[in-house]
């Protein structure tokens, strides 16, 4: 960088100036040629803006120049990289399914006709991702973890009822949420569901389905805690019809 700068014509004396100073510091200066001598005895820690951030302000809290930090001694930044930093980028690179939950009756119903509704344990269970930094001297890792703790339905018409009353269908005992529909329970509430009390006519009501994930962290040396909880939510089409009956 320093001879391309140096040697491009037209270059501003003020650019010119700005890389002599910056190679003289770590080749005459602060740091003798680079610490190239001093290789096995330390790290360079740069200033690194996280590419998924470059609009978010707090991308450039950090403008350190490189500098030298010596195996195992603490870099003295606010931003430098910790478990608690290794488990915000976990925490980014989750991948959590599609919010959708499973219906029964499946996609059509009938006017005033429990609609039971429940998450799939096979798709939705805890999901963790794992970020790590082993290099010498430094080896540090954290583990995030996030795990449905409920759903929210929103029927999409105010002619319907939700079960429970609330809409939020909690975390079951066993981790579920809702409870899948079987043979003989026709004539039961269901814990999660809806109820409609209107037709929905030529068109479909649009259920919305929303779940929140209880976000927590686990790092090296018993470091740990929680994250925001992530909520998340889309809509599924429900078309409802009217029992037809006839009366003789």
């Amino acid at each position: 960088m320093y001879e391309e700068t140096i040697n491009t014509p037209g270059q501003a004396n003020y650019a010119k100036a700005a890389v002599g100073q910056f190679r003289d510091m770590y080749k005459d200066g602060k740091y003798k040629d680079y610490n190239g001598d001093k290789a096995d005895e330390g790290n360079w820690w740069v200033s690194v803006q996280n590419p998924d951030r470059l609009d978010d302000p707090a991308s450039m809290e950090c403008g350190e120049l490189p500098f030298w930090v010596a195996n195992n001694d603490d870099p003295g930044v606010p931003q430098a990289v910790t478990p608690r930093i290794l488990a915000e980028a976990a925490y980014s690179a989750i991948q959590l399914p599609d919010t959708k939950v499973t219906l029964a009756p499946k996609n059509v119903t009938k006017v005033n006709l429990p609609t039971w509704a429940w998450l799939d344990k096979a798709t939705f269970k805890e999901v963790s991702v794992t970020a790590a930094l082993d290099v010498a001297g430094l080896n540090i890792s954290a583990t995030t973890t996030a795990k449905p703790v409920s759903l929210k339905l929103e029927p999409g018409t105010g002619d319907a009822e939700t079960y429970p009353a609330s809409g939020e269908c909690q975390l079951n005992d066993d981790d579920s949420i809702g409870a899948p529909f079987a043979k003989g329970k026709a004539h039961e509430t269901p814990p999660c569901g809806i109820k409609y009390l209107r037709s929905s006519g030529n068109g479909t009501y649009q259920l919305r389905a929303t779940i929140t994930w209880a976000v927590n962290w686990t790092g090296s040396g018993g470091a740990g805690g929680d994250l925001p909880d992530g909520t998340f939510g889309t809509t599924q089409d429900v078309t409802v019809q009217e029992i037809q009956s006839v009366n003789r």
